[in-house]
C-alpha cells in the first residue's frame, strides 16, 4: 500500500512553509484550510470503505458502496464539508 501524507501533516507543512507563503491573504489561507478539510474528509471516507471491505473479506460479504461511506461521514461529522 502506498503511504500518503495525511491531511493534518500536509496542513502543518503549509503552516511551516509560511516564509514562502507570507504573501497569502486571509482568504487564501482559508482556501488552504478548506483543502486540508477536504483531504481529511476523503481520508475518513476511504478508511470507512476499506474497513468494511476488509471485514467482508474476513467475515463474509457485506455490500457497501462509496455513497454509503459518504453518508457515514455526513452522519458522523455533519454537513457537506
Amino acid at each position: 500500500m502506498e503511504k500518503k501524507q495525511c491531511s493534518i501533516d500536509w496542513l502543518i507543512d503549509q503552516i511551516k512553509n509560511v516564509e514562502n507563503q507570507k504573501n497569502l491573504t486571509g482568504a487564501q489561507w482559508m482556501d488552504v484550510v478548506e483543502q486540508a478539510k477536504e483531504m481529511h474528509k476523503e481520508e475518513i471516507i476511504v478508511a470507512f470503505y476499506e474497513g468494511i471491505e476488509q471485514e467482508s473479506n474476513e467475515h463474509g460479504t457485506m455490500y457497501l458502496d462509496k455513497t454509503e461511506a459518504k453518508e457515514y461521514y455526513k452522519k458522523t461529522f455533519g454537513g457537506e464539508q
